[in-house]
């Protein structure tokens, strides 16, 4: 391997590795090295900031997260903080390298579908850390990549490192709405594609292989499911709410919502999947071709697990 590409794997090892690190230690705090405490830090005041869409403030997530690489020695032209609407907030911050290869940009969102208190047994947002284990909305969709992203540029300033290529963070808002209104990572391209361009880019979605608490792989994830939305429209001839007939809309609706949730799709791999899972390892190509050729096959088994040949994968 090049002294390049060894530049370049490290960077990536380092800042994909940190967050299952925080979530897989079950040391307290007072038991951490200083990095590690810096780490968790970061990764604490992230999580305990409300970012909800609709209550939430990812502005005051991306400024916290500006200031701390501010107060790392970044300056101001190489930190930017944008708030394209109210309370809503995206962060793109550099660590320049040797300029050798073209940028990486590392993205990850930071908003969170909503919590509510009377649904937790601890506050969703305040950290706890309990058997193990760390407890809050977004400790790890996707606080812990964001603040490994952040503890991590915050670590190489300061160890002086410099890559063969420019590494950027892009911090994103409104990743949990699909960017419905265009004011995370579809407002940045829009409007600072200069700050992002990059030769690649890696976000959430392939995980980091763990083994005896060291990363040995970073997955790469080709595709996913996306939601669809549908508007139903029925009409009928219309009346009045005096005289109401068995025949109204309200009740052809609603018979329809009933069928509808009566369906059920099968759960079938796509066939450039199970190419991949051959190229991996035989039993998981076989395993998917069962499902292909018997797609009720997949509804008889236990879930995702089952389909792959490995349990909990």
């Amino acid at each position: 391997m090049s002294h390049k590409a060894r530049n370049t794997v490290r960077s990536l090892r380092l800042a994909a590795a940190l967050g299952p690190v925080l979530l897989a230690t079950g040391a307290a705090a007072q038991g951490l090295t200083e990095q590690q405490q810096f780490a968790r830090g970061i990764y604490q005041e992230l999580v305990e900031i409300n970012t909800t869409t609709a209550t939430g403030d990812t502005q005051k997530a991306a400024e916290a997260m500006g200031a701390r690489l501010r107060a790392a020695g970044f300056p101001e032209a190489d930190v930017h903080v944008f708030s394209p609407a109210s309370h809503k907030g995206n962060l793109v911050a550099r660590l320049h390298g040797s300029g050798a290869r073209k940028p990486i940009l590392l993205v990850a969102h930071i908003d969170v579908v909503p919590a509510n208190r009377e649904d937790w047994s601890v506050d969703p947002f305040k950290l706890t850390e309990q058997d193990g284990y760390f407890y809050g909305r977004g400790s790890s969709d996707d606080k812990y990549m964001a603040s490994a992203f952040i503890t991590n540029l915050i670590r190489y300033k300061k160890e002086g490192y410099k890559p063969d290529r420019d590494i950027i963070v892009a911090l994103e808002t409104d990743e949990e709405i699909l960017d419905s209104n265009a004011l995370g990572i579809q407002w940045l391209i829009k409007n600072h594609r200069d700050l992002i361009d990059a030769e690649f880019a890696l976000n959430e979605g392939g995980g980091v292989g763990l083994k005896n608490g060291k990363a040995i792989r970073n997955s790469v994830q080709t595709s996913e499911k996306v939601s669809i939305g549908y508007q139903l429209t029925v009409k009928d001839r219309g009346g009045h709410s005096s005289l109401p007939r068995e025949d109204n809309a309200i009740y052809h609706l609603a018979e329809g919502l009933v069928r509808l949730s009566n369906i059920r799709l099968p759960d079938e791999p796509q066939r450039d999947h199970a190419d991949l899972f051959h190229q991996d390892r035989r039993g998981r190509h076989v395993a998917c071709r069962r499902y292909q050729s018997d797609p009720g096959a997949a509804a008889r088994s236990s879930g995702a697990g089952a389909i792959v040949g490995e349990p909990g994968l």
